[in-house]
């Protein structure tokens, strides 16, 4: 999973980056510190991973991955190559979602580029510098596939289809709120990887205080979540100050830091929870002495499918998958005591793989 990190300068950011990936981006109180983008790739915390590692006593324990991609703060007239531009917009072209930090606190000491704090403006001014990135792809892709649409009406239909998307995003409306006429346009949308067609997480960045309540208190909080239920985003409540701070600390400090803070988990946990939401995420595992691993797969995805993930012979030589719930083995002890209970399944082609599924797959190549 690679979810891009997007904000204005001076929001926090890069703070929040460097607290998640602990990769030391720069972060300084001025705008376009961050030239090239910084990428970090974080574990995804699964407690299940250790329990299993422990019962099966594994060589090796290894969590899901997520990629965060840190882009430049943008400004208005980004993608006009204000500040530092439309280069930035093209390094989160390939994300799996955009995490948008907004910022919900009050400092004098951090300036804010509009002079005050108001989250739904910062919003809407980065939206719409993403619109226009989304336009100058919409319009090269009129240009080209103009060419040939006099004898191909496959490629005529399509232009219909960018014009109608150009007009659409000319009015300042998102691409994901544009209506297909059916299946062969959707996946045409769905082709031209546009920014706003992305799903998005907003990170309402907060003061320390705002923080054990979720924000509860805080104004601009609820006007964020508000924007984002219309929107059909996710929201999460951070502190990137105290996450920096977090990020520093062991595990057993960091339980410690967070119980002092009246708070149950940490902004990052808080984040893959709302991108895992989102992107309609879940974890299958697969246990062993040699390694005990997590993969992420979508909701709805077969068990012939989860296979490949792990190697392709797995998926073209599928025969089963012998499924235990983890709750059940973890209770039972071992593999063998909960095959002797009969919690143990051996399943075909058509079964869903489910969060928390323990599988050892048979195939045959």
């Amino acid at each position: 999973m690679k979810l891009g990190i997007v904000g204005l300068p001076n929001v926090g950011k890069s703070t929040l980056f460097n607290s998640l990936t602990k990769a030391g981006a720069e972060s300084a109180n001025y705008p376009f510190c961050t030239i090239d983008p910084n990428i970090g790739i974080v574990p995804v915390p699964d407690e299940r991973l250790k329990v299993l590692g422990d019962l099966y006593q594994s060589e090796k324990v290894v969590a899901a991955t997520i990629e965060f991609v840190d882009i430049a703060g943008l400004v208005k007239g980004a993608s006009k190559g204000e500040g530092l531009g439309n280069q930035f917009l093209s390094n989160i072209r390939e994300v799996d979602a955009i995490v948008h930090v907004v910022r919900c606190f009050e400092n004098t000491n951090i300036v804010h580029v509009d002079g005050s704090i108001n989250p739904l403006r910062d919003i809407e001014t980065i939206n719409l510098e993403l619109i226009f990135s989304d336009i100058e792809i919409i319009e090269r892709r009129i240009a080209r596939a103009s060419k040939g649409a006099r004898n191909d009406k496959s490629l005529a239909k399509e232009v219909e289809l960018l014009n109608r998307l150009k007009e659409h995003l000319e009015e300042g409306k998102l691409a994901k709120n544009f209506e297909t006429e059916d299946e062969d346009e959707l996946k045409l949308l769905e082709s031209y990887n546009l920014l706003t067609y992305k799903p998005v997480i907003y990170a309402a960045n907060v003061a320390e205080e705002d923080l054990a309540n979720d924000g509860a208190d805080n104004e601009q909080v609820q006007k964020v979540k508000e924007y984002a239920k219309e929107e059909g985003a996710e929201v999460f409540v951070i502190c990137a100050q105290i996450e920096q701070e977090i990020a520093e600390l062991d595990d057993d400090e960091k339980k410690m830091f967070l119980e002092d803070l009246g708070l149950k988990e940490s902004g990052l946990e808080k984040l893959i929870r709302a991108s895992y939401s989102l992107l309609g995420l879940l974890s299958f595992l697969t246990a062993g002495p040699q390694e005990t691993k997590a993969w992420t797969i979508k909701k709805g995805t077969k068990a012939p499918q989860a296979a490949g993930k792990i190697h392709t012979d797995f998926e073209r030589g599928f025969i089963r998958a012998e499924i235990v719930n983890y709750d059940n083995l973890v209770a039972c002890g071992s593999y063998n005591a909960a095959k002797e209970k009969g919690l143990v399944r051996s399943e075909g082609k058509e079964y869903v793989v489910q969060d928390g599924d323990v599988i050892l797959f048979r195939f045959n190549v």
